[in-house]
Formats: C-alpha cells, structure tokens, sequence
C-alpha cells in the first residue's frame, strides 16, 4: 500500500506527525510513505526511515505571485512528482484549505480530519474518509489517532515515537566535532517568527553568564539578519558564547544532538530537539505545551502562568519566567541526564 502525507508546514507540524508514521509502518508491514511538504522543510520528512519519497512544493513563495507561479516549470515538476507514483491513498494531516486543495490533486481518495477536528473546518469537503479526532489532545497523538483510524490498526499506547535515522546524524556529529570539545555544549534557540514568544533579550544574557560560570558554552544559532544581531547581542554578554554560522537543517540538528540541553523558546528548533531526544528546557506563554509543546523524553516545560506573581498580571508575559528559574532547570536536566 502506497500513501502520500500532505503536511507542508510549519517544521513543527511537520515534525508532530513523524511519530504517526512510525507507528503505521510498525502496525502494516506492507505500507509505502511518500511526504509532500514545503520545500523549506523537505530535508525532515527524508529523515524518518520509514518515507521513501519527498516531495517539495513552494507554497509560501507562490502564493506571492500566484498566477506567475502556475506557469513556471518549478510548479509544473511538483505537479509531474505527485503524479509519477499510483497512490492507494493520500493522508491529509495538516486539515487546512490549502492542504486539502493540494490533496485533490492526486487521483486517490483523501482521508483527514472532519469537519469538527480540522483546524479549517471547509477543509473536510474534500475528504472521501473524514475521520473524528478529538481536538483536546496533543498535536501528535492527533495525528497518531488519525492514521490509526484511517488505515485500521489500534494506536499504541505509549508514547510516540519519531523513527528518526539516528545513525546518520551521530556519523555526521562525530565528523564534525571529531577535533573539537564541545562536553558541556549548551544551546540557546532564542529565534522564533512570533514576538509575543520570545524571551526577553536581557534574561537571555543573564542566563549566558550564569551557566558560563556553571562551566559550560554556549551556542546560539540564527535564521535571519535580525536573529543574528540578536544572537551577538546575547554572545557578547560572556566570552563563552559563541554565534553558530547559518546552518542547514541537518547541520542544526547536528549542532543540537551534541549539545549537554537546549534552552528554547516556542518554535521549530525546539521540537527538532525534542525528536532528537535532547533535553530541553522550553518557555511557554501564549500557546499551551499540552496541545503543542516539545514532545518526548527530557523536554522539560517552563510556563508564564506559573510563575506569575498575582492573578491581575498577565499571563502570557514570558517575562514572568526568569533567568534563575530556567538556569535551575537546565542545571537539574542535566544533572537528570547524567545519573
């Protein structure tokens, strides 16, 4: 059986739905994943043994110039991919318009969310099998609900598993830091697209020197320009920081698999660590870690409303949520990991 995933984005999406993949393959011994996702994440899907074809398409460039955009070759060769293999089935896992549309493309019968569980409700119309998840739950044991009722085996019990080829990364890892000594390695994901989820920069400094005198480095990675004046800002608190150079996917996974924990705030990275099984200590405002914060084993999740002091505050504020507090968690996860 031949089924094609529609999850294009974001990465953390895309990386809530590897563990529903590593379930099916373990329950259907004959069953064949190809991933169509966007082309800025395309490397993660390969990155799960059980998908044997990606297949990237640029929505978010083409729908800038959407018109444009269907006359050139790129969408054409994206088309052409979808429609080289026969599908039994094509899985909707993302439940938007844009997915289902995208869905109707292959000549396959659709299944995905219904009208009460896809996050764009029209969505559904598209799907021959509409399947009922309930809503309240994590974003990855929705998706491991819905390919177990989709393709007819009971989900498993424990906890989800991502089916990364781990082998690759640790040969990548070992070549890259072959001369280097990077034991006490701490990594600050201090980045994310929404300002309402970033950590103060300030607190970010303070906890740079704090675990620098714990005795440990720390690197801070980036995506843009701004993210990295960012990253130099928080660096030069303490002459143990270091400014990663821009990196690949696969390098960041890299860079993250041989650090000690990852501190995080609420973005992709953040779930890269956790599928990565590093420890990582994530800051949670706005968005509720039980529906979509980092998922596995050691992430460890710090949230506002915990620690703010009076009911009239508000929050969300990530401010309430200060530098000793995540140094105590990052010291303790550590310390966890090493008994």
């Amino acid at each position: 059986m031949r089924v094609l995933i529609v999850k294009t984005s974001s990465m953390g999406d895309v990386i809530h739905t590897l563990p529903a993949v590593t379930d099916a393959a373990r329950s259907l011994s004959e069953i064949h994943f190809d991933w169509l996702v966007e082309d800025t994440f395309a490397e993660i899907p390969g990155w799960h043994r059980s998908v044997q074809r990606v297949i990237p398409v640029s929505l978010r460039r083409w729908r800038k110039h959407p018109w444009r955009s269907l006359l050139q070759a790129e969408w054409r060769e994206s088309l052409r991919q979808l429609r080289v293999e026969k599908y039994d089935l094509v899985i909707d896992a993302q439940g938007l318009i844009k997915s289902a549309l995208l869905s109707c493309l292959v000549s396959a019968p659709t299944a995905g969310f219904d009208k009460h569980a896809a996050r764009e409700p029209l969505a559904s119309m598209a799907y021959r099998v509409p399947i009922d998840v309930a809503r309240e739950m994590h974003a990855v044991e929705r998706s491991r609900q819905l390919f177990a009722k989709t393709l007819g085996y009971p989900c498993p019990p424990r906890r989800g598993e991502y089916g990364l080829r781990l082998p690759d990364f640790h040969r990548r890892m070992r070549d890259t830091h072959e001369n280097k000594t990077h034991e006490n390695k701490i990594v600050f994901v201090h980045a994310t697209s929404r300002s309402d989820k970033l950590w103060p920069e300030s607190y970010w400094q303070q906890l740079c020197r704090q675990l620098a005198a714990a005795g440990f480095s720390i690197h801070l990675p980036w995506g843009t320009l701004a993210e990295r004046e960012r990253a130099t800002r928080i660096a030069g608190s303490h002459g143990q920081a270091t400014v990663l150079p821009q990196l690949s996917l696969h390098e960041l996974a890299v860079e993250l698999l041989a650090a000690k924990a990852v501190v995080a705030v609420d973005t992709g990275l953040g779930h890269l660590s956790a599928a990565l099984s590093v420890p990582t200590v994530s800051l949670y405002g706005s968005t509720s870690p039980e529906l979509v914060g980092a998922y596995g084993a050691m992430q460890y999740h710090l949230c506002a409303k915990d620690f703010a002091r009076t009911t009239s505050d508000n929050l969300s504020s990530l401010e309430h949520i200060t530098p000793e507090i995540v140094c105590r968690e990052v010291l303790g996860s550590v310390q966890r990991e090493a008994a």
